[in-house]
């Protein structure tokens, strides 16, 4: 069984709050359920978010909309992912999910949750080299490594990502990288980590969402080669 953990939290250096901002007459974060909810191989979506008070709010309005929480270390992401996995119970692989990432792209995911049981691998990401745009990174990883990963010796207040360890060390956890565009897109960044960043993705679905809702990297693309305005922030 695949399950779709989303890091997401309240607190942000430069962008408190990001999470919850409106696309669409939606928050952000509802925007991400949404398009993962289109994945055809995904049985689970649950938010990861922090134990801390700052993130009470974000956990109370996502129970209330029906989505599964998990809440764990605030510092230590692999112990967060891990812990949840494990919560799980029958998730044989995580697909992992950045909160700042409104254009997730549902086929990217589906065709590494493919990768990942044809080729038994342990990881299996788009990364490695980049050719997608940023944001649009994609990691299925089996729970029984980030078990595994979480349990070894390590600096615990390091600010690293929950698969650094994984990707690090292929020969312990085998890896797969999907196929990648004809062409280098990895100039793009359709992530959100400042106030221009969020401005060109609420551009994006005020442009797109209500005519498509299914809108994808294709479409994006187009957009952006007809509206020189959002083209200089996405760069």
């Amino acid at each position: 069984m695949f399950a779709a953990v989303l890091q997401a939290r309240m607190t942000c250096t430069r962008m408190p709050g990001k999470v919850m901002a409106p696309l669409a007459g939606e928050p952000m974060i509802w925007r991400q359920i949404e398009r993962l909810r289109r994945c055809r191989g995904l049985s689970r979506i649950i938010v990861a978010t922090s134990t801390e008070a700052s993130d009470d709010a974000l956990a109370g309005y996502l129970v209330s909309r029906g989505v599964s929480v998990f809440r764990g270390s605030p510092t230590d992401l692999l112990d967060r992912f891990a812990r949840c996995a494990a919560a799980l119970g029958s998730a044989t692989h995580i697909v992992r999910v950045k909160g700042d990432c409104p254009l997730v792209e549902p086929t990217l995911i589906d065709e590494a949750m493919r990768l990942a049981q044809v080729s038994g691998a342990t990881y299996v990401s788009n990364r490695n080299p980049q050719r997608h745009p940023r944001g649009l990174e994609v990691e299925a990883i089996t729970t029984s490594a980030l078990i595994k990963a979480a349990a070894l010796p390590r600096d615990v207040t390091a600010p690293l990502s929950p698969t650094a360890y994984i990707r690090t060390h292929p020969k312990q956890f085998p890896a797969v990288r999907m196929a990648s565009p004809s062409r280098d897109l990895s100039g793009w960044d359709w992530r959100v980590k400042t106030p221009a960043e969020l401005a060109f993705i609420k551009g994006v679905y005020d442009a797109l969402h209500d005519a498509d809702p299914d809108f994808g990297m294709g479409e994006v693309l187009d957009l952006i080669a007809r509206r020189n305005d959002l083209a200089r922030v996405a760069a």
